[in-house]
């Protein structure tokens, strides 16, 4: 019998990958192919792509894995597909884009966050969305779009994530699944279905909205036209996106309560994944999605993550010069600089969700280099995370932190801190493609093909082993990090 795969695709807002998969969830590293890509920055604060622009690199990332795996024999039984949360588009009746795709970080509509807090009761909303009120969900964007531009208001007929405009052009059908329309903040977590108070509250109806898949094992099939352009995937079952962060968990092996993965890509994150119902009070600093109807992924996420060093790294022009800045940090003692870094650079999510913060670097003098300035911005992230980790460590006793991300990847010197600042071991798997094995995962699960994904091994990984005196220190200079940010906060 000739071998069955799953192709797999990761759709991020830096790249859209692809590969395809053995039925034991194994990589096939000939066929992986990474298309990068970044989403076009506005001075006004956005953060947007072309939506025919955004599709079309998926095709070309289906068509180059198809191409790198032409000589492998074999049916292609299933697609897999992650996505990146929070992206907004909108469609008119013939499903025409009427909106570019907005991404998590367009802040143009952060005015209107003030205006959903005097109207609504962020508690309660949060309590049934797992939301906060922010610019990175859909209500401040629909009710910027609303307000600004009534007359691309008027003429959408749906609004979709990108995922869902994805799977309009290749299935005929605007469907999503939970995991991708809990992200929304417009989804009840607790309900599975569309929030009541807030379709009514932006005006609108249920059918501007796509329809939740009623299964999550729901699949799809190309619709005629990519039956015939993909010879090789016209059997195939499409199964509905799932979240950027719901598939990097999974991929990880961290779907447990004791088991937090912190990933730092661009952006950073720090969740928890499990099969239970939402808890009946969601921290005020978290957010709380689902992976499906039987799994919630709940946890925090940092606007500022690798884009923070990479930032660094090109305007103090370290950029060419990687392995020594990472040693030179190494050979200095922590928080030796005295600096405060206040890494909000691309505003604040978690744990405040203040939109107007921004970046500061506190205590500079003479003798400061910019090793000072990068060490403490590294050592500022920990700092954000271990806000998130505190509360999530109300809601489970978190007992294993797993990392990934090319951010920490990249630089071990940094996954040191950050296991030294939080007082936990950490491990870093060699998985390179966590999200992309997390799609493939579920849906072998759904396919019948393996018993759970909760039973998947986790991958080996290297150990990262926290320093009790270094901790100690760290604690000092969380405690002057969290005087000044509670400055910054409330300063108007």
């Amino acid at each position: 019998m000739k071998p069955s795969f799953i192709l797999s695709l990761d759709i991020g807002t830096s790249s859209v990958r692809a590969a395809l998969y053995d039925l034991r969830g194994e990589v096939l590293p000939e066929t992986m192919i990474k298309n990068e890509r970044t989403l076009s920055a506005t001075e006004d604060g956005g953060a947007e792509i072309d939506a025919s622009e955004a599709f079309a690199q998926i095709e070309t990332a289906i068509a180059d894995v198809l191409k790198k795996s032409s000589k492998i024999e074999g049916e292609i039984e299933a697609v897999a597909a992650s996505s990146f949360w929070h992206s907004l588009v909108g469609i008119d009746a013939r499903g025409t884009p009427t909106t570019k795709v907005f991404g998590w970080a367009d802040t143009r509509s952060r005015k209107y966050v003030s205006v959903l807090r005097d109207k609504l009761s962020e508690t309660e909303v949060h309590n049934r969305t797992g939301a906060r009120f922010h610019s990175s969900f859909w209500t401040a964007k629909l009710l910027w779009l609303k307000k600004e531009f009534p007359d691309v208001f008027k003429k959408t007929d749906q609004w979709l994530s990108f995922s869902d405009f994805a799977a309009l052009k290749l299935f005929g059908a605007a469907q999503t699944g939970v995991s991708m329309a809990s992200a929304t903040g417009i989804f009840d977590i607790r309900l599975n279905d569309w929030d009541e108070e807030l379709i009514k509250f932006l005006k609108l109806k249920r059918e501007n909205l796509p329809e939740i898949v009623a299964e999550d094992s729901k699949t799809f099939q190309l619709n005629a036209k990519y039956q015939k352009h993909w010879e090789r995937l016209k059997n195939a079952k499409w199964f509905p996106a799932i979240g950027d962060g719901a598939a990097n968990n999974i991929g990880a092996g961290c779907v447990e309560k004791s088991k937090a993965a912190l990933m730092i890509g661009t952006s950073g994150a720090m969740r928890t994944a499990f099969a239970r119902e939402p808890p009946p009070k969601i921290p005020g600093g978290l957010w709380c999605y689902r992976i499906d109807r039987r799994r919630i992924i709940i946890g925090g996420a940092l606007s500022d993550g690798g884009g923070l060093y990479r930032w660094l790294k090109d305007n103090l022009r370290l950029k060419d010069d990687d392995n020594q800045t990472e040693r030179e940090i190494s050979e200095r003692a922590p928080d030796a600089h005295g600096l405060t870094f206040l890494p909000f650079l691309a505003g604040e999510r978690g744990t405040g969700y203040h939109e107007t913060a921004h970046g500061a670097i506190l205590g500079l003098k003479s003798a400061t280099d910019t090793i000072d300035i990068v060490q403490a911005a590294l050592e500022a992230i920990a700092f954000r995370f271990a806000e998130i980790y505190d509360q999530l460590n109300d809601v489970v006793k978190i007992k294993e932190i797993i990392a990934s991300g090319g951010a920490l990847r990249e630089s071990p010197v940094w996954t040191q801190i950050i296991a030294d600042v939080l007082a936990q071991n950490m491990s870093l798997p060699n998985t390179r493609e966590a999200s992309s094995r997390g799609a493939v995962l579920l849906a072998l699960e759904m396919l019948g093909k393996i018993e759970s994904i909760e039973k998947q091994k986790t991958p080996k990984a290297r150990q990262f082993k926290f320093d009790k005196k270094r901790n100690a220190i760290y604690q000092k200079a969380r405690e002057r990090h969290a005087k000044f940010y509670e400055l910054l906060i409330n300063t108007k």
